[in-house]
């Protein structure tokens, strides 16, 4: 039996009941998901090419090899050079990239291709995720290409050529992007991504005169379900785009996935302003993403919830305990889950201004209290989140409804056109434009494909603050901004570089666009992160933080005729910029990173309060650019000393 949208109203309030009312087919197919959400992991990482111009398909790959037989574990497809995200099980993969001319999912002689560290494995851990994976394309007779030609990528249930890049254009009425790929978003997410991904689409081609307006659909939604928004914004002034992505998965590994693609679609088209719109538990999403990352993004000035279960969702708690299948989603719906209190523990960026917008059209019963026929009043009402909405809008519209109303669209419209209105006051005040230009001193051992690379403008005036921008290999020699004016010192961060100078003093006014230039050289060392390893299930796609509540007397490292250890230092006396530019070792808030280190190997010894000693051996070399360390720490059981 299926539910559509409609009657299930995209709604968080008849999962439960839905669990019963499919076949026990569908049941062990939710199970199995589940305890596949805990044993997975998704990589991440971007594409490159040494090619002066770039105009085919990339597809990318993980696959394991057993002797020399490959299995393909699972293939993503690109529209053009990028950043990719990859579904695997726990375990030892290669990662390949090539250049797919004809389209055929297939590794054809002459295709320009590339791997992940010319061909080492990459060791994957159950849940979370795995970054910093990036990949140079070249010739094939200039690379070491571990896929044989001939290789064929498995086949996929939507044969139509789909690309997961940020910023592809779409058509909204595609079938990928109904109501019944919106169920199955919710019901088999996993099974969604592998097929479909998530990712940011595009109606039509960036144009950096307009104000792009993002838009995140709810449980069991589609983008479709935005259409009358879509024509009822004036298109001369936005350009709407929508986030689509399983909607059963847990919620913080959607919001890092968010993040992941705004961080892409930032780095290329730096632009200075953006909106988001939230439906239903959408808007659960968009809120772990501006408390976690909004930081990041100064740019995003404008947040509307429509109809959000702020206070989650009772009977999700109920199935999560007598449910047959669990799917991912429900444990974050539960009203004191640890995902819903940990959103409200920071208060979003001010810089955005948050808009409530909620539906009573419902009805009651002794079951179910007031309700948009979907979502609770008390839930859509949650005093925690309306603490901090800059104004909160009633409307007689029920959970579906209030997508097409003429009246929720008009006030929206008007939200919009003030946002507009202040956003074009700004552009005469916003400032003025700083040319940089850099280099990377690589070793011949290895080469280097990518990199996220930060400029850091502190400011000489006291009263503002650090401001952090990212650039991309394109930027060099581009004029970029606009920065208030001022006097600054500049800088460059990238992870395993240390700039040369470390810092330029610069003035940046009107009529003078100051220029500096920057050698990034090579600086080995390790860098990562502690977490408690029983406090948390982290789930496929979970960003994994560090755990500032592991209390770590010391961490120590030995190797190469050097001794080296750490205390943690109080959270105020942490500067990261400072560190990182002089190369101080540190550890604060849970992560740790030791600079400067000769080629070779190491122990790393840690002790901490409440969990067994931790010992690892690990091998720094030329030119090595890894992941951060991830690190469980085991809690010690009773009796231990």
């Amino acid at each position: 039996m299926k539910l559509s949208p409609e009657k299930i109203g995209y709604g968080i309030s008849v999962l439960l009941l839905f669990s019963y009312l499919v076949s026990g087919c569908a049941l062990m197919q939710v199970r199995e998901e589940a305890e596949m959400a805990q044993h997975s992991t998704v990589l991440v990482g971007n594409v490159s090419s040494s090619f002066s111009s770039w105009e085919i398909p990339v597809v990318v790959a993980a696959y394991s090899k057993e002797t020399n037989k490959r299995t393909i574990v699972h293939h993503t497809t690109l529209h053009e050079l990028g950043s990719y995200e990859l579904f695997v099980p726990k375990g030892n993969f290669y990662i390949v990239a090539f250049g797919d001319k004809n389209k055929n999912s297939i590794y054809d002689k002459g295709e320009p291709a590339g791997q992940y560290l010319n061909g080492e494995q990459v060791t994957v851990p159950a849940g979370g995720v795995v970054g910093d994976l990036h990949i140079l394309i070249s010739n094939p007779s200039n690379g070491k290409i571990d896929l044989p030609l001939g290789s064929v990528m498995p086949p996929k249930k939507f044969k139509t050529f789909h690309c997961t890049s940020p910023g592809a254009i779409a058509t909204l009425e595609d079938a990928l992007f109904s109501d019944e790929y919106g169920n199955n978003g919710l019901w088999t997410p996993l099974e969604f991504f592998k097929e479909i991904g998530g990712n940011i689409y595009f109606l039509e081609p960036y144009d950096p005169k307009k104000i792009p307006i993002l838009f995140v659909h709810g449980a069991a939604g589609s983008p479709q379900n935005w259409k009358s928004f879509f024509d009822s914004i004036d298109r001369e002034k936005y350009q709407p785009w929508f986030y689509y992505y399983p909607s059963g998965s847990s919620i913080n590994s959607m919001s890092y996935l968010l993040y992941w693609k705004i961080h892409t679609l930032q780095c290329k088209y730096k632009f200075n302003e953006l909106y988001i719109t939230a439906h239903s538990m959408g808007g659960l999403v968009v809120r772990s993403f501006l408390v976690n990352f909004g930081h990041l993004f100064p740019s995003i000035s404008n947040f509307i919830s429509i109809s959000t279960p702020w206070g989650g969702e009772q009977l999700a708690e109920t199935g999560v305990k007598y449910s047959p299948g669990v799917i991912p989603v429900w444990r974050d719906m539960q009203p004191k889950s640890e995902f819903l209190n940990s959103i409200y523990s920071r208060k979003l960026p001010s810089t955005v201004d948050f808009f409530l917008f909620f539906g009573h059209k419902g009805n009651r019963n002794l079951l179910r209290p007031n309700n948009d026929k979907a979502v609770t009043l008390v839930s859509q009402l949650d005093q925690r989140a309306q603490s901090e909405a800059k104004m909160v809008y009633g409307f007689h519209e029920d959970h579906v409804s209030i997508l097409s109303s003429e009246q929720v669209l008009s006030q929206y419209n008007a939200i919009l056109a003030a946002a507009y209105e202040k956003s074009s006051d700004a552009v005469d005040v916003l400032g003025n434009n700083l040319r940089v230009d850099f280099s990377f001193d690589l070793p011949k051992e290895r080469v280097w494909p990518h990199t996220t690379l930060l400029l850091l403008l502190r400011s000489m005036d006291e009263k503002r603050s650090e401001t952090w921008f990212y650039l991309k290999n394109e930027d060099k020699g581009k004029e970029l901004g606009p920065f208030p004016s001022g006097n600054y010192e500049v800088s460059l961060v990238a992870s395993s570089f240390v700039p040369e100078p470390l810092s330029i003093p610069i003035t940046i006014e009107e009529g003078i666009v100051p220029d500096v230039k920057f050698l990034m050289k090579s600086r080995e060392g390790l860098v990562g992160y502690v977490v408690s390893k029983e406090k948390s299930i982290f789930q496929v796609g979970d960003y994994r933080r560090p755990d500032r509540e592991v209390q770590i007397h010391s961490m120590t490292l030995k190797g190469v005729g050097i001794t080296r250890t750490l205390i943690p230092m109080k959270e105020e006396d942490f500067k990261y910029a400072d560190h990182y530019l002089s190369g101080i070792d540190y550890l604060a808030n849970g992560t740790f990173c030791f600079f400067g280190l000769p080629v070779g190997e190491y122990e790393l010894t840690i002790k901490a309060e409440g969990y067994e000693p931790y010992t690892e051996t690990r091998n720094v070399s030329l030119g090595q650019y890894d992941n951060p360390m991830l690190i469980e720490l085991v809690e010690e059981t009773m009796g231990q000393q």
